[in-house]
């Protein structure tokens, strides 16, 4: 699509994206918080765009949360370099202001390696996420949800892995007892969520769930210049790990919807959340939990916040999401399968029609770094669409290396706030104080029972008859001894299911 546009500049603070032979098209910040879809096949660009837009957000004071799902987009905290491809497309749009520099990032990482860990407490993951990270059925959900309300109940903090697994062992001894205030829990349907544990465990979950859970304001902040600061999250092992991933993205959405005020349409977004392999959040996902993202997703924009899935195919979003994304790039889709030509075509419907092009057919000859752009202007309204030339980020395009993201951490502004895990009295610590609580006085009741008893010596034996007093030093110390053999067994089991203490 050769074309010159000269001295293109975006004069209403929007959030420019690309260029095509009428002006530049630009993303009105006042409608950034109506969301957004970046699609297009494996390939086309759309990691580029992502990058592109991030950082128009980061210029103009929105800080932006995003995943990092190969490792390309910490490329932002690095100017980019010069070259050849990139001149050509400065020219190509008219760029004067174009200027390489870095931005400002913050990286963060679930298991703590390759950025600041990033934790949430399991009360707060609440049992219906938790349920689907598990894939629990009707039953065992309900089961869930009954552990969570006694915990309430009884004041006990389910903060980690090892409190949730405290729990569900004490409901199973006491589900007589709690049966006709909650239900039946069966031993059965307990079984099945501890397995399920063990399984979340060896992925990694345990070092996700715990404290120094992550403040919203760490993640939501701008520089010394203005520039909103990008978190990016490194996502790269996640993606073995596609449950874990969607749920905790799907936990901040919740966090941040339930935590920050009603502002209603703010002249800029408060945050910006790219949401990259969005198909893993809904892949298989119960419908109970479609339609909560689906709420969540069209409520938080009174919050200020605005939510840009990142995917292959416009068909990997559920219809009542992608009626909410009122900002779309759509990068190219190959048409080899009648499933393929199916994507095609939804995609073409889903733009506002350009009486000069033909969307469907141009979707499918789209080149790198092209796409069909389409946002939603001063009222609202979306634009008719238009095919663009994306224009080039002004960071780098491509990983940094260790040593480079080693430097950034090192220098970052929330070192040493989130490293050290803390582990406060919780469900865990409170369950087994009254555990050794029962043992003892069931010690001292044996003792007083046993204490009218006196041993019988035969003559000639050489034993004596044993005191009240040391009849029940006796029965305590079988009684602390089999407290201990308890307590023996559960650091076994414990060392096997989750953290050694």
């Amino acid at each position: 699509m050769p074309f010159r546009l000269n001295g293109a500049r975006v004069v209403d603070g929007g959030v420019r994206i690309g260029g095509h032979t009428g002006g530049m098209i630009a993303l009105p910040l006042r409608m950034a918080n109506r969301h957004g879809l970046i699609s297009g096949a494996t390939g086309t660009g759309k990691t580029v765009t992502l990058q592109v837009i991030a950082e128009g957000f980061a210029r103009a004071g929105v800080p932006v949360f995003m995943a990092d799902v190969k490792g390309d987009l910490s490329g932002l905290a690095m100017a980019g370099s010069p070259s050849e491809r990139i001149a050509r497309r400065v020219a190509d749009l008219g760029l004067a202001d174009y200027a390489q520099r870095a931005y400002p990032a913050v990286f963060w990482d679930l298991f703590g390696q390759r950025g600041h860990p990033v934790r949430a407490t399991v009360s707060d993951m609440g049992p219906l996420l938790l349920a689907n990270l598990l894939e629990l059925n009707d039953t065992q959900t309900g089961v869930l949800h009954a552990v969570f309300k006694i915990a309430d109940d009884q004041g006990l903090l389910l903060l980690d892995m090892k409190d949730l697994r405290a729990m569900l062992t004490w409901v199973a001894e006491h589900a007589k007892e709690l049966q006709a205030t909650y239900g039946n829990m069966n031993t059965v349907s307990i079984a099945a969520i501890q397995r399920g544990l063990l399984v979340l465990e060896q992925q990694g979950a345990e070092r996700f769930f715990g404290e120094p859970q992550v403040a919203l304001a760490d993640l939501m902040q701008a520089d010394f210049s203005g520039n909103g600061v990008i978190s990016v999250l490194d996502a790269t092992a996640l993606m073995t790990r596609p449950r874990l991933y969607s749920m905790f993205l799907l936990w901040l959405l919740a966090e941040l919807f339930e935590q920050l005020p009603e502002v209603g349409d703010p002249d800029k977004p408060r945050l910006v959340f790219f949401f990259d392999e969005a198909h893993l959040l809904f892949d298989d996902a119960p419908k109970a939990l479609v339609d909560k993202i689906e709420q969540v997703v069209r409520l938080i924009r009174s919050k200020g916040v605005g939510v840009y899935f990142v995917t292959q195919s416009p068909l990997d979003i559920p219809e009542d999401v992608l009626g909410q994304l009122g900002n779309r790039v759509q990068h190219a889709l190959r048409a080899f399968t009648p499933k393929d030509q199916k994507a095609v075509k939804a995609a073409a419907q889903t733009f506002r029609a350009n009486a000069g092009l033909d969307t469907a057919r141009i979707i499918t000859e789209l080149g790198v770094g092209e796409a069909l752009v389409s946002v939603l202007d001063a009222q609202g309204r979306p634009t008719p669409v238009e095919r663009a030339l994306i224009c080039p980020p002004e960071s780098r395009i491509g990983p940094l290396t260790d040593a480079e993201r080693a430097e950034r951490l090192a220098r970052s502004p929330l070192k040493g706030r989130y490293e050290q895990e803390l582990d406060r009295v919780s469900a865990y610590e409170s369950l087994k104080q009254r555990a050794d609580v029962e043992a003892q006085q069931a010690a001292v009741e044996r003792a007083q029972r046993d204490q009218p008893v006196l041993a019988r010596t035969p003559r000639g034996t050489g034993r004596t008859r044993q005191t009240p007093v040391e009849a029940m030093a006796q029965s305590a110390a079988r009684a602390i001894g089999s407290s201990i053999g308890r307590q023996i067994v559960r650091g076994v089991l414990g060392s096997l299911l989750g953290k050694k203490r």
